[in-house]
């Protein structure tokens, strides 16, 4: 059996055949056989569609800015400290067991 040579699929035929296996009118087996692809690849097809549908209408993925580093690890050894200072304090105060 000779192997089929590597094909090319236009944006717009990768679409046309995911938005029929969306329809779910046929099964992949059938839309397999009417447009000639394998069904894995349909399969493939209709997830990228509704993985990236989002992007068709406005949103552009675009994420909030990252945090300053430096701001939050200043802030996280505060907290630290704060918790230590507290823990002695109450440890000494008798309110807090020592065993933990």
């Amino acid at each position: 059996m000779a192997r089929r040579k590597r094909r090319n699929h236009s944006a717009k035929f990768k679409a046309q055949v995911a938005i029929a296996a969306l329809k779910g009118d046929k099964t992949l087996a059938e839309l397999a056989q009417q447009f000639d692809i394998h069904p894995n690849q349909i399969t493939d097809w209709k997830s990228q569609l509704m993985e990236r549908s989002a992007q068709v209408f406005g949103d552009t993925g675009e994420r909030a800015p990252e945090p300053d580093l430096k701001t939050l690890h200043a802030k996280i050894g505060q907290l630290t400290l704060e918790n230590d200072f507290l823990e002695s304090a109450l440890t000494k105060a008798g309110l807090l067991s020592a065993k933990r």
